[in-house]
């Protein structure tokens, strides 16, 4: 791939990057107005036409590993796991 082909991708990259945010903003903005409805109408579900719309609390339980760490730090060194991974970025 020549250079201007490189930076002829990379600016497609960012504007399809931007209208995914744009189009992130949007979908957050309708998801919150269908969520303050539901909340005035104090339901968690309801049907509109042929859509079944929840917004229910879960609960989990997740091991505290900052705690953990802090009151047990060589318990917590022995089972560390160092994992290599690599991060795309353009800037």
């Amino acid at each position: 791939m020549s250079t201007n082909e490189l930076v002829s991708k990379v600016r497609e990259l960012k504007e399809l990057q931007a209208m995914a945010e744009e189009l992130q903003a949007e979908i957050n903005s309708i998801q919150d107005a269908i969520k303050a409805e539901m909340s005035a109408r104090g339901v968690d579900e309801m049907v509109v036409d042929v859509f079944k719309i929840r917004w229910k609390v879960v609960k989990s339980s997740r091991f505290d590993t900052a705690a953990f760490k802090t009151t047990h730090a060589e318990l917590y060194k022995q089972y560390l796991k160092e994992i290599e991974s690599r991060r795309f970025t353009v800037a």
